[in-house]
C-alpha cells in the first residue's frame, strides 16, 4: 500500500514539514538548530499541539536521511500502516 504525503502544509498553526491526512502522520526534518534547547522547547510544544489533534509525530535529524534512508522509510510505512 502507498501512503500519499504533502509537504509544507499549514496545521494547527504551523509549516509541518511532511503530512498524511488519511493516517494523520506528521513527518518532521530536523537541522542541527532544533538541537538548541530554545528550539527544543517550541517544538516539543508544537509536537503536543499536533498530538492534542490526533497526529503522530515523527522526528527525524537531516544527517539520519542522508545515513540511513531506507530506515527511515520503513519506520514511516510501519506507522501508517499501524494508523
Amino acid at each position: 500500500m502507498t501512503y500519499k504525503f504533502r509537504r509544507q502544509v499549514p496545521l494547527c498553526g504551523y509549516i509541518v514539514d511532511f503530512v498524511c491526512f488519511e493516517k494523520k502522520v506528521v513527518v518532521e526534518l530536523d537541522g542541527s538548530q532544533h538541537a538548541e534547547p530554545d528550539h527544543r522547547a517550541a517544538d516539543r510544544v508544537r509536537d503536543e499541539t499536533l498530538k492534542d489533534a490526533e497526529f503522530c509525530v515523527l522526528r527525524f535529524w537531516n544527517r539520519q536521511i542522508h545515513e540511513s534512508l531506507d530506515a527511515i522509510c520503513r519506520q514511516i510505512y510501519a506507522v501508517c500502516a499501524q494508523r
